[in-house]
């Protein structure tokens, strides 16, 4: 499996919304990463209400 194609920076801020080494972030399955975001994004949007 190829590495997920973003950048350092992107890897990085990930790396620590998600607390995940930054190697597990560009390794995981892209449908995987994206499920993460979006419970990331879930439980952001719930703590600012």
């Amino acid at each position: 499996m190829r590495p997920n194609q973003i950048s350092a920076e992107t890897a990085i801020k990930l790396s620590e919304k998600l607390k995940v080494p930054i190697e597990e972030i560009m390794h995981m399955p892209q449908h995987i990463l994206v499920q993460k975001m979006m419970e990331a994004a879930k439980e952001e949007e719930k703590n600012d209400k």
